[in-house]
């Protein structure tokens, strides 16, 4: 099981416990699985976020 799936299943069980119930409860819940699905592919080297972030061995 690969790091995005993991994450998969993190965010559905957070969305699941935060907000049970109804469709607009559903809309979160999807939601919070897609930022657990986008953290993982982050986390399998998947998406590249450097070009985002600020390089950490740059001097001040």
């Amino acid at each position: 099981m690969t790091r995005a799936h993991i994450g998969t299943l993190v965010g559905l069980a957070f969305g699941l416990s935060w907000a049970f119930g109804g469709f607009g409860h559903l809309l979160i819940v999807l939601f919070v699985t897609l930022i657990g699905y986008v953290i993982g592919k982050v986390l399998d080297g998947d998406i590249d976020l450097s070009r985002y972030v600020p390089d950490r061995r740059q001097s001040r």
